[in-house]
């Protein structure tokens, strides 16, 4: 399981594709928008969010 990143990050990290929310989930940030849900990984403890990167959830 990956390091959680701090809650204030998290606070103002968004989903590049519809801009929700996001959570981490392990290793991946996870988007709450239920019609988008992509998974961006997280990688030496720093998220990856790139559209291209991301793997539907």
């Amino acid at each position: 399981m990956a390091e959680p990143l701090k809650k204030e990050l998290l606070e103002i990290l968004a989903c590049p594709k519809c801009k929700a929310p996001v959570r981490q989930e392990n290793d991946v940030i996870q988007c709450t928008n239920p019609s988008c849900r992509l998974r961006y990984p997280v990688r030496n403890g720093i998220p990856v969010m790139l559209i291209d990167e991301a793997v539907a959830g």
